[in-house]
């Protein structure tokens, strides 16, 4: 069995995309490309498997057919969905629903935790995480009349910042921010405010204020974490998150670092450098831009080079 799989990312034009995805290597299609989906297998979009047994099929159709090559617990569906954001223009603000609000109202879609890393920053970017609203009655009242400055929180924000934003938490991503993206394997978003933006036909983006009120937690609790560093001969390992549906953390290797791989397997994005990854004596050179999972057959490797990953897996 396979014991790595390199993919090739899916690439997403959004009213708030750019061209910064480029500095990762990828060659990205015409327009304004605002996410690079680089582990993905869901149905609106599936990253594409370039080696091994399984070259040329789909992750989605990969995990369908042998879903124990890459986790140890069995879900319905790969249960996480990695991006590349590149925010040249402000997000909508919106939220996410839970899993028991989205299968009910999302035709069994899952709901949408996530937590972002940020990998650039301009200078004075900001991001729009929680609101002021202290009873739902504030909160929707703030809405209908769209006070949107009394409600949004908003924080400034600078390259390495970590956000962990749980299912209901109201977030907006800024202008002239690149972020590493770790989310549940979901594809619903609830827009509450677009900054009444319209598509290049005229037409404005459809909000979603009725389901926006339904799922959003009033009032707004900041969801923190406890980064955790680990220096390692060749290696220093920060450990950004160990939450319910994922944990999360970064490698900064300089040098050489052999590592236990966790047993529901690892899924890795290259986002600086280059080097290579070793396993049972066969090497594999990657660079910025690369992203691959170590399967279940695989249990331990090497990381060798000058390079930062962000890795990931599920819980």
């Amino acid at each position: 069995m396979d014991k790595i799989i390199f993919l090739e990312p899916v690439f997403c034009e959004r009213i708030w995309g750019g061209r910064n995805l480029e500095s990762f290597n990828f060659s990205i299609p015409q327009g304004n490309i605002g996410e690079a989906w680089v582990i993905a297998a869901h149905d609106n979009g599936s990253s594409k498997i370039t080696n091994g047994q399984l070259a040329g099929l789909t992750l989605k159709e990969a995990y369908e057919k042998q879903p124990t090559l890459f986790t140890e617990k069995i879900y319905d569906k790969f249960p996480l969905l990695i991006k590349i954001l590149d925010a040249s223009d402000n997000l909508s603000v919106q939220v996410h629903p839970e899993d028991d609000y989205a299968r009910v109202n999302e035709n069994g879609e899952l709901g949408k935790t996530e937590c972002w890393y940020v990998l650039d920053a301009k200078e004075g970017a900001k991001l729009v995480y929680g609101h002021t609203a202290k009873t739902k009655e504030e909160f929707n009242s703030k809405i209908d009349a769209e006070q949107w400055n009394e409600l949004f929180i908003e924080k400034n924000v600078k390259a390495g910042d970590f956000f962990y934003i749980p299912a209901g938490t109201l977030h907006a991503i800024g202008e002239g921010i690149l972020i590493y993206e770790v989310q549940q394997n979901s594809d619903t978003t609830y827009r509450v405010y677009d900054y009444d933006r319209v598509d290049k036909d005229g037409n404005a983006r459809e909000l979603h204020i009725e389901k926006t009120k339904d799922v959003t937690k009033v009032p707004f609790e900041k969801a923190t974490t406890s980064p955790k560093e680990e220096k390692l001969d060749g290696a220093t390992i920060t450990y950004l998150a160990d939450e319910k549906y994922f944990s999360v953390y970064k490698v900064d290797v300089k040098g050489q670092v052999s590592l236990d791989k966790t047993a529901t397997g690892n899924l890795f994005t290259v986002l600086d450098g280059k080097g290579r990854v070793v396993i049972d004596g066969t090497s594999y050179d990657v660079k910025k831009g690369d992203s691959f999972i170590l399967t279940t057959a695989c249990s331990s490797y090497t990381l060798e080079g000058n390079m930062f990953l962000i890795g990931s897996y599920d819980r």
